[in-house]
């Protein structure tokens, strides 16, 4: 395929390039990012239950260094699967709100992410209080504290989180926001590319000025994973050329500078030496797993089943921390450590598939439904307004 600078024109002859220049008619379900959504899920789980050593010895009542040596060393880098779902984030975002109005960016952001956390928060308080054991605060929370994580607001709120693995939600929450200026203005090509030519821009610049609020919404050290997945997905939908390259370029080259920021975070709390240069090579590994999904390398995997690996993944990273920990604490009075830890994953993916199909699948239908209405009778308000105010003018 020739490269261009700019993006090209459609194929089709007499359309707008924005609405026209699209491949994605011609191209299969991309089931295989279902399952790599998973495989991160899984890698994050593994770090922290193996990888991570806060309360160990509370935990695993021993030394995962010493009881898991090979996985311990593996599961060090699982945090790089946080850095994955960022990267599919912005792919799938993109792809499922274009051609949207905003009111539908809204309600399928809602009914995707607020069922299963309800249910998350509630499920980890219950069991967190009933066994009295915590991987970290959770069990000193306060009914208010509770409360406002309901909101899935608590971290800009300032109260403690139930599980600490939710602290990334706050991260898509606020790229939402942003990605949400361009779906109410209207999604088209060169805006998406406008939007992430200028969040890279904030995103190098606001750690070199003291403003706050540039630092919250720029988010330097993560913007790079979600506007390379955006640009990974205009590849998917219009085809690859120089500028995309360039963007994607980009985008890695900052990224494995930042990375170096969370290197130096797990290396303060890991007496293991953490290898940057391992930790990028699996990010770059990332990267080239979503790029081969939007170059359609991986078009022939059409495992269906893959589908469901991808509805699990939300509630697995939602209630696998503090509820495995607390697994693995109690399991270990009796069980081998590989036993346990295989006994604390099957059970946390069994307990995730329960929620999808008993709370996350009805409750998200309803909402979907409700709020839908919602927006029509608003719509429908509206219209009857600027109707009456036509017919007054028209008199006057």
């Amino acid at each position: 395929m020739p490269l261009s600078l700019l993006p090209s024109r459609a194929p089709q002859e007499g359309g707008e390039p924005d609405r026209d220049a699209t491949r994605t008619s011609k191209r299969p379900r991309l089931y295989v990012l279902d399952g790599i959504r998973l495989l991160a899920a899984l890698s994050v789980m593994l770090f922290h239950y193996v990888g991570k050593p806060v309360g160990w010895d509370q935990t695993w009542r021993g030394r995962p260094d010493r009881l898991l040596p090979g996985l311990h060393d593996a599961a060090i880098y699982g945090w790089v699967g946080v850095e994955l779902f960022f990267l599919i984030s912005g792919f799938v975002i993109c792809m499922s709100c274009w051609g949207k109005r905003p009111q539908d960016f809204f309600v399928s952001r809602v009914v995707r992410l607020y069922p299963a956390y309800w249910t998350a928060v509630l499920i980890t308080t219950g069991v967190v209080a009933a066994a009295g054991y915590s991987f970290t605060t959770a069990k000193d929370l306060t009914p208010r504290a509770v409360i406002t994580n309901l909101t899935m607001l608590q971290a800009p709120i300032g109260a403690p989180s139930v599980d600490p693995s939710y602290w990334t939600l706050w991260v898509e929450m606020l790229f939402y926001v942003l990605f949400a200026v361009v779906v109410v203005v209207g999604l088209t090509y060169r805006r998406v590319v406008a939007f992430c030519g200028i969040w890279m821009f904030l995103a190098v610049l606001a750690p070199a000025v003291d403003l706050p609020l540039l630092s919250t919404l720029a988010q330097a050290d993560y913007a790079p994973f979600f506007t390379a997945g955006i640009t990974m997905f205009l590849m998917y939908r219009f085809g690859p050329n120089l500028l995309l390259w360039c963007m994607l370029g980009f985008c890695w080259m900052v990224a494995q500078y930042r990375l170096q920021s969370t290197v130096e975070m797990y290396q303060q709390w890991l007496p293991q030496h953490i290898s940057w240069t391992v930790a990028t090579a699996l990010m770059t590994l990332c990267f080239l797993q979503v790029l081969g999904a939007a170059l359609g390398l991986f078009d022939r995997i059409q495992w269906r089943r893959l589908t469901v690996a991808g509805a699990l993944t939300y509630p697995v990273y939602l209630l696998h921390q503090e509820l495995g920990v607390t697994g693995i604490h109690w399991l270990r009075q009796w069980l081998a450590p590989r036993t346990t830890l295989a006994l604390v994953v099957l059970g946390v993916l069994l307990l995730s598939y329960l929620v999808h199909r008993l709370v996350e699948t009805p409750v998200s239908g309803l909402l979907k439904r409700g709020l839908g209405a919602a927006f029509a009778s608003v719509t429908e308000a509206d219209e009857r307004a600027r109707a009456a105010a036509a017919g007054e003018v028209t008199r006057a």
